[in-house]
């Protein structure tokens, strides 16, 4: 029997079908469209997701020669906090969907916090007010478009995040499909109860956002439903948002286990079992739900901008032609020539949470290449994630080694200088696509084609691992100039 995960990502959608080994046995990929009608602005096309959503999973199943009586499950893994609103009557998307990255309400969640400011819903939620999360996006369109607003009066609107579009078609849309969520995207909204795993009614009373139109929530791995067209009476049977799916993907199912993704942005979560963490700067979320069990919690750092900096490098300043090239390009000089990159494009996420934030590039002398800006904008990445683990460190939680995954942990330029600045080892595993493997696993493990989560664990298998080797003195001097970079960038907005 095989399993199949859909990952639906910031860029793209992929499919992938898994054999019980949970090796790659199949796969597609295609990229949508970015959208930017105005400045902090990001949209995606929820229409043009679901059909790549359709055509990569025929693909996928085409290419790995699978047909759906020996496809056990379907999991789902997705973008958090993207927000999509439709009508549940005709199924037609309300607009474009507003993506994680948006700043456009920035206002609303000052609005929002009044008097209490960012940390109004903290003590239920986990999550400080920011644009980052969904609930203040779905506020937002109810303010400000009219058939939302329309629709919710009516009692058909359905919103949710972009797992709950997907399951939503996958089980039959108007013919019957379920509008459901895991706890893992719910988390993400900004008003679920961390206590009950259900929408908070007074959170949601305040933010304005009708709960007939939120999906139900569930766990990360149950049938919710089966699938129709390609997927006719396959269970779908995982749901995890895509940084939790990573976290489950990594095997870390541990306590005290951590893992880091570079993607567009970076997200490192570290497993704290069945305690809630709080920590200033990071986020209380839920690692994931299994079935009827207690729900596994975990503290994340997330960060809006990593390999989207390379994107940038590559399609506004045009310095290089593919992604791949940066690490040769950074290598034409021996160190950052003193130049730093803050990517505060849409603001700074953890540990800072300053939504005044604009990027900048500080220390540029006449010295100063495309190589250096090349070199400063892989160790910013780096930077980066060294803030949120000393958060964490901050928080009590002592890191012993640190697995990664991600796209850009095939640079192994960032790789080192990663393990130079925290002084760990950085593990990169054998199969560094985890986000797919996550729903996975959680899809199989509902449907029996994996009988428990130790059997999970051991399919990891490590492919390599870079030791510290920079001097302290080296390391404070590079990261004190970091911070002074950081503060540049504050108070632009």
């Amino acid at each position: 029997m095989y399993v199949a995960a859909i990952d639906q990502g910031t860029t793209s959608t992929r499919c992938v079908v898994y054999d019980r080994g949970g090796s790659v046995v199949g796969a597609d990929q295609q990229e949508h469209q970015q959208f930017f009608p105005r400045p902090g602005w990001v949209e995606h096309d929820p229409g043009e997701i679901l059909e790549r959503t359709w055509a990569v999973v025929a693909k996928a199943l085409d290419v790995a020669g699978v047909s759906t009586s020996h496809l056990a499950a379907v999991g789902v893994t997705n973008q958090r906090e993207t927000v999509v609103a439709w009508d549940r009557e005709t199924g037609r998307p309300l607009g474009r969907a507003i993506v994680w990255q948006d700043t456009r309400t920035d206002a609303l969640v000052r609005e929002l916090g009044g008097e209490h400011g960012p940390d109004r819903f903290r003590a239920t939620t986990g999550l400080p007010l920011a644009t980052y999360f969904s609930g203040p996006k779905v506020r937002w369109l109810l303010d400000h478009d009219e058939e939302v607003a329309e629709r919710a009066a009516r009692g058909t609107l359905a919103v949710g995040t972009v797992d709950s579009w997907l399951a939503w078609n996958l089980t039959g849309g108007t013919a019957g499909g379920v509008h459901v969520t895991d706890v893992t995207n719910a988390s993400r909204m900004l008003c679920l109860d961390l206590d009950t795993l259900d929408w908070s009614p007074e959170v949601c009373a305040a933010m304005g956002i009708p709960m007939g139109a939120l999906p139900e929530v569930r766990s990360s791995s149950e049938v919710y439903g089966e699938g129709v067209g390609v997927l006719a009476g396959v269970p779908i049977a995982g749901i995890l948002g895509d940084q939790q799916a990573a976290l489950f993907g990594q095997a870390c199912t541990e306590p005290g286990e951590a893992k880091n993704t570079f993607g567009t942005g970076c997200f490192m979560l570290v497993n704290t079992g069945r305690r809630r963490i709080s920590a200033p700067g990071l986020l209380t979320t839920v690692g994931y739900r299994l079935g009827d069990d207690e729900p596994v919690y975990a503290l994340e750092g997330s960060i809006a901008v990593a390999g989207s900096l390379v994107q940038w490098l590559r399609d506004n300043l045009g310095l290089i032609s593919t992604a791949s090239e940066v690490e040769d390009l950074a290598r034409t000089v021996d160190d950052n020539g003193d130049v730093y990159v803050v990517p505060a494009f849409s603001g700074l996420f953890a540990p800072w949470w300053r939504d005044d934030a604009r990027g900048v590039i500080v220390g540029l002398t006449r010295y100063a290449t495309k190589g250096h800006i090349a070199r400063a904008a892989i160790e910013a990445v780096a930077y980066q994630t060294l803030d949120v683990a000393d958060a964490m460190r901050g928080a009590g939680v002592e890191l012993t080694s640190l697995k990664v995954d991600g796209a850009m942990v095939r640079n192994e330029l960032l790789m080192q200088f990663q393990a130079d600045l925290l002084g760990i080892p950085v593990v990169r595993p054998h199969n560094v696509e985890t986000t797919s493997l996550g729903a996975a696993y959680a899809a199989g493990l509902a449907t029996g084609v994996w009988g428990s989560v130790e059997e999970i664990r051991s399919h990891w298998a490590e492919d390599r691992r870079w030791l510290p080797t920079m001097d302290a003195a080296e390391r404070d001097r590079l990261v004190n100039a970091w911070h002074k970079a950081v503060e540049r960038s504050f108070g632009w907005v």
